[in-house]
C-alpha cells in the first residue's frame, strides 16, 4: 500500500483574507453616509456577480459610486500585509443596475466573475470579492420573509434583512458541502463526471451535508451513492467558501474500506455518469486534454495536493509537457 501525507491545504484561492470585517460598525444607523465622506473610503461595483479589474487587483471606486447601487453593503476594512493591527481602507459593496454599471463601464466582457478571477486575486481582494458574491446572492434570494412572506429589508450593513411586519430576522445561510479525495490502496484517485458536465469533463464527488448529519457521516453516504463504493478514514484537509450561490466546501480525504474491489464501480446515472481511477502518471499523462476543476476551486487544490505528493510536476506542469509530447508526435 502507498501512503503519502496530503494535509493539509494551505493558501485556497477564496479562504484568503486581508480584511477586517468590522463587524461593531454595523449596527450604525449612519454608516454609510460615515463612509461616503471619510477619505480613502472605497467601493467594489458589483454587476450580475462580476466586477471589474485594475490590472491584477480588483477596481475599488471612489464613494460616489455607492449613490448608483441598488444595495450597498459593508465589507469591513483593508488590513495592511504585515500587520494585523494597521487597519485601512473602508470597502463598501455597491450591487448596480443595469444602468449604473453600463455608466462605470459599457464592455460586458470586461465585467469578470469571482470563478474567473478568484485563483489570483490576493489575499484582500479575494475577502472581498467572496463576500460580496456571497452578500448579493444573498439579497437576491431572501426578499421575502420566510415566516409570514412580507417584503423584507437590508439591515445591519447589509448583514441581514428585516421583516417590518413580524420582526423576523433573516441572516445569510452557508450550506456546508463535503468533497472528497477517494483514494484506494495503491494510491490511485477516484474522479467522476457529472450528468451536465460536457464530454471528458472530470471531479471529485461531492455533496451537501444533510440534517443532523455529521461531515464524516456524509462521506460515506455520498461516496457511497454516486460511486457504490464504501469509504472509511475521513480525514479533514481544508475548506473555502463557494458563494455559488452559498456554500462552504469541505474538503476531506477518504480510503476504500480495505478488502473491498475498488473497480466495483456504480455510478447513480442520476448526477453521475462516469466514474475513472486514476493513477498519478496517468492523470500528468491526460492532463492536456482531460477537463479538471477550475483554478479557483478547491477541487483544484485537492487533486494537485494528491498528485505532488510523491514528489512530481503538478497539473499545469504536466499540461504543458503532455502538450509538447503530443505537437512532438504530430510534427
Amino acid at each position: 500500500m502507498l501512503v503519502f501525507d496530503l494535509g493539509p491545504l494551505t493558501d485556497l484561492p477564496l479562504a484568503r483574507t486581508a480584511v477586517d470585517r468590522d463587524a461593531d460598525a454595523r449596527v450604525r444607523p449612519d454608516l454609510f453616509s460615515e463612509l461616503a465622506a471619510e477619505p480613502g473610503s472605497r467601493v467594489l461595483a458589483l454587476w450580475n456577480g462580476k466586477t471589474l479589474m485594475d490590472g491584477d487587483s480588483i477596481a475599488l471606486h471612489d464613494s460616489a459610486v455607492a449613490g448608483q447601487a441598488d444595495l450597498l453593503c459593508y465589507l469591513g476594512r483593508i488590513v495592511t500585509p504585515g500587520s494585523q493591527a494597521d487597519i485601512g481602507a473602508a470597502v463598501t459593496l455597491a450591487v448596480l443596475t443595469d444602468a449604473a454599471a453600463a455608466a462605470i463601464e459599457p464592455d460586458p466582457e470586461r465585467w469578470l466573475s469571482l470563478r474567473e478571477i478568484g485563483h489570483f486575486l490576493g489575499a484582500g481582494d479575494s475577502a472581498l470579492m467572496t463576500a460580496a458574491v456571497a452578500l448579493a446572492n444573498f439579497h437576491g434570494s431572501h426578499g421575502h420573509c420566510p415566516r409570514c412572506g412580507t417584503a423584507t429589508a437590508p439591515s445591519l450593513a447589509g448583514w441581514m434583512r428585516l421583516c417590518p411586519s413580524c420582526q423576523n430576522q433573516v441572516f445569510p445561510r452557508t450550506d456546508p458541502a463535503v468533497i472528497v479525495l477517494v483514494l484506494d490502496d495503491d494510491d490511485r484517485l477516484l474522479l467522476g463526471s457529472n450528468v451536465l458536465w460536457p464530454e471528458g469533463r472530470y471531479s471529485l464527488l461531492a455533496g451537501f451535508v444533510e440534517a443532523g448529519e455529521s461531515l464524516e457521516q456524509a462521506v460515506v453516504r455520498e461516496i457511497a451513492e454516486e460511486s457504490g463504493l464504501p469509504v472509511e478514514y475521513p480525514v479533514y484537509l481544508g475548506s473555502q467558501p463557494w458563494p455559488f450561490p452559498r456554500s462552504m466546501m469541505i474538503g476531506l480525504s477518504a480510503r476504500v474500506v480495505s478488502g473491498h474491489d475498488p473497480d466495483a464501480l456504480l455510478p447513480d446515472g442520476a448526477e453521475i455518469v462516469d466514474l475513472r481511477w486514476l493513477s498519478r502518471d496517468q492523470l500528468r499523462q491526460e492532463a492536456g486534454t482531460l477537463l479538471l476543476p477550475g483554478p479557483t476551486s478547491i477541487a483544484r487544490s485537492l487533486i494537485e495536493l494528491w498528485l505532488v505528493a510523491d514528489g512530481g510536476p503538478g497539473i499545469e506542469a504536466s499540461a504543458r509537457a503532455a502538450s509538447a509530447d503530443a505537437a512532438a508526435t504530430r510534427a
